[in-house]
């Protein structure tokens, strides 16, 4: 049923839905990759010390009234990054810890998380989170061995945990998060337009904010903007070239030296070359490095013979530095003209740089950016009226894909409700309904963000015009109700429940954790919560804390949570995987205590062929399907109702 109104609630993880609209479809293999493979729990609660080792698949934690599994649950509260609440640390214990092993893939959204944080992942892929709570109400996180805030617990929870209990529904109250869980549903029908909308909202946005600016600034702007042509007429006048102050500085100082300079060069020259007219007096380097070379030349030793060579070397490099010098002379030029106009323009590009910048180089590079802005600050009349027209033009552009944005919502809308009402029949609920509606988001002329759409004026957010609510119709004549006002705790989470298994496809959190989510339930209602449970273990990992039989009896790993007596009377609770034997007990245990009676065996035995018979005949038919899909959210909740 697809109206025009609506809300949802949600858990822990499930924010994570927000901003997942046209999520590809992935495989089982590709969408599990990350785990949580063990829980290590120390002082919480009743429990004082027990590990619980997971199963990929479905997990289930039973127990009797009081024993801790609420415990389990608290756990993973913290291990997600939940409030730290002093009162559930153990009496007498100084803290209470809880330690959870994810095992997941190097370029998994958890491993992103991890490296993001500083934290590493051990040699096996696995990623080692810790929550501690101490008696005075301190907490502690730890990831991958580094210390932690515990917002990236939380961050990390909504890449891989996704925890439903009878509060947690009431988490997802915000008309976003339903908005999202429809368009994860709904997958690239919904997808594609948005992209559309988002893109040519965003051109469109810059243009409303451009054209408010200049017009509400006009003044403003225009005085910016003499400043900036003041300026720019001043450089350009003065015309500088990069990097013409530091040349100027090297050439004033030549100028200034030029007689000491010409002194010092002759010198050298002449020690090098000796003096240009012939004096048979005179000495030079060039001079007594030729006599050592006759000297040595004339020799029959082989070691003089290879200083002569040596020297050759020495006499090519000496009338190389001579014929630099004699250049270095000849383009010496002491001009005390040229030396004034150095120091003339020097001072020209002084009053740039005490005004505009440290330097020429400062000065062109303020000049470029005031023409830069000088371009963005056009408050003519004509400008505006430009500026207005591309405005209008994107919003017709923008309404349009707002409106195809709207009409698959619906379209999706009204396949989700049927899907989950569905799902709901099978679940005790046989005549509710689940209502999706979708309504635009109406506003005024004061909003910057109001598009005109089929002629009246909506909130162009960033997800579109629409608001969506999930309302459950409780029985026939009831009114739809927001569901966490229409449901009670067992049917929020019994909602929840048909949600994901709908939305199973689409569903990136590979984690599911329910609590309870069979309270109030049993018979034929029982076998069928446990049959979907087992069908969404296909492709997440989920846990379960139950206390029916016919649940339990679908599990591929079975918990059990023992209470006993510790030190002082104080209760104390274990964790205790149950097998075969061990597990037909617990079941005929929870079929009303009949464990030691042939009875309640032979209906735990029953309980558990039976439910081993439908999880074989599920991968069969599970195979089949597999073959036979298609992309696309509605199509798959189409197909989800066996």
């Amino acid at each position: 049923m697809a109206r025009t109104g609506h809300r949802l609630n949600a858990p822990l993880g499930l924010s994570v839905l927000t901003g997942l609209a046209g999520s590809h479809r992935l495989s089982p293999a590709a969408r599990v990759r990350t785990v949580l493979a063990e829980m290590h729990i120390q002082g919480l609660g009743v429990i004082d010390d027990a590990t619980l080792d997971l199963h990929p698949g479905l997990t289930v934690v039973t127990g009797e009234t009081g024993a801790g599994k609420t415990m389990v649950v608290t756990g993973l509260h913290l291990l997600g990054g939940g409030r730290a609440d002093s009162s559930r640390v153990r009496s007498g214990a100084a803290r209470a810890v809880v330690e959870g092993r994810f095992e997941t893939a190097e370029d998994s959204p958890a491993a992103e998380v991890a490296a993001d944080a500083g934290a590493d992942l051990d040699d096996d892929n696995g990623l080692i989170a810790v929550r501690s709570v101490s008696a005075d109400g301190r907490s502690r996180a730890h990831l991958g061995g580094r210390s932690v805030p515990n917002a990236v617990l939380s961050e990390l929870a909504e890449q891989a945990l996704a925890v439903h209990g009878q509060n947690d529904q009431l988490r997802l109250l915000r008309s976003a998060e339903q908005r999202a869980v429809l368009d994860r549903f709904a997958g690239s029908d919904v997808a594609g337009p948005l992209a559309e909308y988002r893109r040519v909202r965003a051109e469109w946005a810059d243009t409303v904010r451009e054209l408010t600016e200049r017009t509400e600034r006009s003044r403003e702007l225009a005085r910016e903007a003499d400043l900036l042509r003041h300026g720019l007429s001043e450089i350009a006048a003065v015309a500088p070239e990069r990097g013409e102050d530091a040349a100027l500085v090297e050439e004033a100082r030549r100028l200034a030296d030029a007689d000491q300079l010409r002194d010092t060069a002759t010198g050298a020259q002449t020690a090098v070359s000796g003096l240009a007219e012939a004096d048979p007096d005179s000495v030079s380097a060039l001079g007594l490095v030729g006599e050592a070379r006759r000297l040595l030349g004339g020799t029959e030793d082989p070691v003089l013979r290879d200083l002569e060579s040596r020297l050759a070397e020495s006499a090519a490099v000496l009338a190389d530095v001579g014929a630099e010098l004699s250049g270095y002379l000849d383009r010496l030029d002491a001009d005390p003209a040229r030396l004034e106009q150095v120091l003339a323009r020097q001072a020209e590009l002084k009053q740039l740089t005490k005004k505009y910048a440290a330097d020429v180089d400062g000065v062109l590079a303020w000049a470029a950016d005031a023409e830069e802005q000088l371009a963005g600050m056009d408050t003519s009349e004509e400008a505006l009226a430009a500026l207005a027209a591309r405005r209008d033009e994107l919003a017709a552009e923008l309404a349009g894909h707002a409106q195809d944005v709207s009409d698959a919502r619906l379209r999706a809308a009204t396949e989700l409700a049927a899907a989950v009402t569905e799902e709901l029949a099978g679940l005790a609920m046989a005549q509710a309904e689940l209502d999706v509606v979708v309504h635009p988001r109406e506003t005024d002329e004061s909003d910057p963000a109001a598009l005109t759409v089929r002629g009246r004026r909506l909130h162009a957010g960033p997800e579109g015009v629409d608001e969506v609510e999930l309302r459950l119709i409780a029985h026939s004549g009831a009114p739809p109700l927001p569901i966490h006002k229409g449901a009670s705790g067992g049917e929020l989470s019994r909602v929840m429940l048909g949600l994901e298994v709908v939305l199973a496809d689409a569903d990136t959190v590979p984690t599911l954790v329910f609590d309870e989510v069979d309270a109030g339930v049993g018979g034929r209602a029982a076998v069928e919560i446990g049959r979907r449970l087992a069908r969404l273990a296909r492709t997440h990992q989920v846990i379960v804390v139950t206390h029916l039989p016919q649940v339990a009896a679908y599990a591929d790993r079975h918990l059990v949570v023992d209470k006993g007596s510790g030190e002082g009377g104080l209760t104390r609770s274990d964790v205790r995987m149950v097998a075969d034997e061990e597990r037909v007990v617990e079941l005929a245990r929870m079929l009303a205590g009949l464990e030691s009676t042939e009875t309640g065996r032979a209906h735990a035995e029953e309980l558990l062929e039976t439910a081993l018979a439908h999880k074989a005949e599920r991968q069969v038919s599970g195979r089949t399907d597999q073959d036979g899909k298609r992309s696309g959210g509605a199509a798959a909740g189409r197909r989800r109702r066996s």
